[in-house]
């Protein structure tokens, strides 16, 4: 499927995908959609000294970098191990053209983007003491069979259902779940009362959040 960049409205960019008519983030604004969703009511909410993340998916990188940069703003006394899986890897024009680091005022990020993006597949690296980076290029139903630390933060960042419905689904959020330690918290974008109703037949205390600009709610799980 073929891929073009759109800038989206608090100026970020994103990739979109015409034949499904499917951006890879929020038209009203990538960066600030990324930063409500998994900084605020995610990682901002974990306070263990190692934190294991798993992302559904990689896409174009961005989650790793706020992420980043929201752990270079801390003391860094305490290990971030962050999983992250795509089964469609973005290529180097599509990199060089998001240019993520130029959001940032932290002249670091621009290294740092660069050496996310070019981190071999299938191994953990140290993009920065203390965080560690481990890109798994599969599809997300391969996850049962990956093996993994007890996750405490997951990203459920997966296209929408309107494209691909089964990602929304029981039997995929089951193998997250039991990825997850308990009173590990789930985050994602999306406020479906469908998805609400899964993640509580699997033992989630759900609960619904304020969404990032231009959605009205977002979902918050813990795994009890």
């Amino acid at each position: 499927m073929e891929r073009e960049i759109k800038t989206t409205n608090d100026g970020s960019k994103t990739l979109f995908i015409s034949e499904l008519n499917e951006n890879y983030h929020s038209h009203h604004g990538a960066l600030q959609e990324a930063e409500h969703v998994f900084i605020k009511n995610g990682l901002n909410l974990i306070n263990d000294y190692e934190i294991n993340i798993l992302e559904l998916g990689f896409g174009t990188g961005l989650n790793v970098l706020v992420t980043i940069n929201e752990y270079l703003k801390t003391d860094k006394n305490h290990v971030i191990n962050y999983f992250t899986l795509e089964k469609y890897p973005i290529n180097e024009s599509e990199i060089e053209n998001l240019a993520y680091f130029e959001l940032f005022d932290n002249i670091e990020l621009k290294n740092i983007y660069q050496k996310i993006h070019q981190s071999e597949w299938e191994k953990s690296i140290e993009i920065i003491p203390g965080f560690h980076l481990h890109k798994i290029q599969c599809d997300f139903f391969d996850l049962k069979n990956i093996d993994l630390p007890k996750i405490n933060l997951v990203y459920y960042d997966c296209f929408g259902a309107r494209v691909q419905p089964d990602l929304w689904e029981m039997p995929l959020f089951e193998m997250v779940s039991d990825k997850m330690n308990v009173n590990g918290l789930l985050t994602t974008y999306s406020s479906k009362g469908s998805v609400r109703r899964v993640l509580q037949d699997l033992n989630f205390k759900v609960e619904k959040k304020q969404g990032p600009p231009g959605k009205r709610e977002m979902i918050n799980a813990i795994k009890l």
